[in-house]
């Protein structure tokens, strides 16, 4: 139960963040990002000066974001994360690649998602990126444990099936791309068919996004990446499928300009 209503809040607040836009959004995804690198620096040990580099380029490049073109954010988070690898790696050998790595890791949905909601369908189309994620985590869990079967990576993470994985990703395809096919029926639209694929490949990287986190955390020999959210563990447990489905939806609209 705590569970639960710790996520229905989450829910509450995200989808009230993105309905409001702006700066209200921008508030919610700085925090997110912020607190999220700094559970991948506890995590990995990050000696404190690494730490404050990286939160101060991370804060520094939503600044950015949300003045110049998106490009302007994207170079300076690069190469910020080249210039943070290369001080800390000074510090402590082999902590260069995972201190870019972790800015690189919190900063680009971090970007992915600020750039999607300011666009002209930003508001459906950051709607529709959250219910992929929702719908592939939430379908997974229960078909996974109603049906159970063959472990999906036992080595990485002993809980997650098969069954749950494919019930996510059809899930996913239901609810996501139903929404998207009701939202374009109603404006005379005739790509629904390809929302609805579009949803199962964002929610095949969601399930990989979770895989990648767990294998961190098993690497680092932690349960959960913090404790800040009851029932939940950290940020990083609540957001490692929107980490790579933000980056690559943000691909897809932008090669596309489905969304304006």
């Amino acid at each position: 139960m705590l569970r639960v209503a710790t996520g229905l809040v989450l829910v509450a607040v995200a989808l009230a963040a993105v309905w409001l836009g702006g700066m209200a959004f921008t508030a919610l995804v700085s925090a997110a990002t912020l607190v999220m690198f700094m559970e991948w620096a506890v995590m990995h040990r990050l000696h404190r000066s690494v730490r404050l580099g990286g939160l101060a380029l991370l804060a520094g490049t939503i600044l950015v974001m949300a003045l110049e073109p998106v490009g302007e954010a994207v170079l300076l988070l690069a190469g910020g994360a080249a210039a943070l690898g290369i001080f800390a790696r000074g510090l402590t050998r082999g902590s260069g690649t995972t201190a870019a790595l972790g800015v690189l890791y919190a900063g680009l949905p971090a970007i992915a998602m600020i750039w999607l909601r300011g666009l002209p369908l930003g508001l459906v189309v950051t709607i529709y990126v959250m219910v992929c994620v929702w719908a592939a985590d939430i379908l997974a869990y229960f078909t996974g444990r109603s049906l159970g079967g063959p472990k999906l990576a036992p080595a990485i993470s002993p809980n997650k099936t098969w069954s749950g994985a494919i019930g996510g990703i059809v899930g996913a395809m239901v609810v996501a791309g139903g929404l998207a096919a009701w939202y374009l029926a109603q404006r005379g639209g005739i790509m629904a068919g390809t929302f609805v694929g579009l949803a199962g490949g964002l929610a095949v990287l969601s399930v990989l996004g979770d895989l990648f986190e767990s294998w961190l955390k098993r690497r680092a020999g932690v349960k959960d990446s913090g404790t800040l959210l009851p029932g939940h563990g950290g940020v990083m447990d609540r957001l490692d499928g929107l980490v790579p489905v933000a980056v690559a939806a943000a691909a897809v609209f932008w090669a596309t300009g489905w969304a304006g």
